[in-house]
């Protein structure tokens, strides 16, 4: 993991052994599912876990976009509890709540070269 993990969420039932979803537990899932399902979201997030204590300026210069439309875009990944603000006089930085979000991101890349290993194999 890298340097700046937030630490370990806390201990949880391995998937197979939870309940099956309910609705509403589907439907928050979708919501953040959604909420993740965005390039400039996901880019951020990985700005974040590859910056030192970032502020909304070194994020937009990272991602190359105008500070305001960087604001939006993190906003409502603070609005859903996925990043932390601490004010720094007059910057604001940004951090990762929870661990399990990099461990998520990690998997999907994971998951999107598997994927697209297998479909080069079967092109071919």
């Amino acid at each position: 993991m890298p340097r700046n993990v937030p630490p370990a969420c806390a201990q949880k039932a391995p998937l197979e052994e939870r309940p099956l979803l309910s609705l509403e537990k589907a439907g928050e899932l979708a919501r953040l599912f959604d909420v993740l399902a965005s390039e400039t979201r996901l880019r951020l997030l990985h700005a974040l876990v590859r910056m030192d204590d970032p502020c909304m300026g070194d994020l937009a210069e990272a991602v190359d976009m105008k500070p305001q439309a960087v604001s939006n875009q993190l906003r409502r990944l603070v609005d859903l509890g996925i990043l932390t603000t601490r004010r720094h006089g007059a910057h604001i930085h940004y951090s990762i709540v929870d661990s399990c979000v990099i461990r998520l991101m990690h998997h999907g890349l994971c998951l999107n070269e598997g994927t697209q290993d297998h479909v080069r194999v079967h092109a071919s």
